[in-house]
């Protein structure tokens, strides 16, 4: 399936180590940037064809993947003046590049990039700033095996808020982690029918208009995931993220456990 990736927008923007305001996609988790894990998450279960939602920063992103030199990642073998090289990232992915505005919403993002997934009947979608160890086979065939448009990766609230039971007279009953409570939240990752963009009117946005109205119908499913989900919303998480990498932490690089159990078998 093709996945649709929102990285445009002014809210996707994040001042760099060096002071500038770069797209959030780009801030760097290791070598690579944050957009670039996500992009291989997907490759890894076999969907390589990517359609970027561009608009703040969009020629970052376009130097980004048009200069991309995979000899400085990969191992490689030059012979005869040519470079052959033992392992890929991203030479056997197409990669779509749409400016999709300034100041579009998710929504309107979507819908001015619908005529580049043709004819398919079911895409993906992701906002691009958010990594995780979910199992997306298993959460794309429970979506084929459902009768849902939609389904969407939910988790846990990531907040370290407390939830406070106070009654009207100010005296607290209660207090406790929101995590500690049955709820769960939008985790950023998507599997659609394409016929939900028809419930996006202009300007109007993904969660809030299609996915509202599929909600109670039964055509909305959720895929509940209480594993690794970390979102880069702030400097704080990706910094969390960078430092967790170079230590060896990354729980949402399925790419490498996967390697590491092929070569153990």
């Amino acid at each position: 399936m093709k996945v649709v990736l929102f990285c445009g927008g002014y809210g996707m923007r994040m001042r760099s180590a060096d002071g500038d305001l770069v797209p959030k996609p780009l801030q760097m988790v290791g070598p690579r940037p944050l957009l670039w894990h996500v992009m291989r998450y997907y490759a890894h279960y076999g969907h390589k064809e990517f359609i970027l939602c561009l608009g703040y920063g969009q020629q970052l992103v376009k130097d980004f993947f048009v200069n991309y030199r995979e000899t400085e990642s990969n191992d490689f073998v030059m012979r005869g003046g040519k470079v052959e090289l033992l392992d890929s990232d991203m030479s056997d992915w197409t990669i779509t590049f749409v400016d999709t505005g300034l100041e579009s919403p998710i929504g309107e993002r979507l819908r001015r990039v619908r005529k580049y997934l043709g004819k398919d009947e079911y895409f993906l979608a992701n906002y691009a700033d958010v990594l995780t160890d979910a199992p997306l086979d298993t959460m794309i065939d429970r979506f084929h095996a459902s009768a849902a448009s939609a389904s969407m990766l939910v988790v846990p609230p990531q907040s370290s808020f407390h939830c406070v039971d106070v009654s009207t007279d100010g005296d607290i009953k209660e207090i406790a982690p929101i995590a500690k409570f049955p709820i769960w939240v939008n985790g950023g990752y998507f599997v659609l029918r394409q016929d939900v963009i028809d419930l996006i009117p202009e300007n109007g946005d993904l969660v809030g208009d299609a996915c509202m109205q599929l909600a109670g119908t039964g055509q909305l499913l959720g895929y509940q995931h209480d594993g690794f989900w970390k979102p880069a919303d702030t400097f704080k998480e990706r910094a969390e993220l960078d430092a967790d990498y170079n230590r060896g932490i990354r729980p949402w690089a399925v790419w490498d456990q996967a390697a590491l159990a092929e070569k153990s078998a």
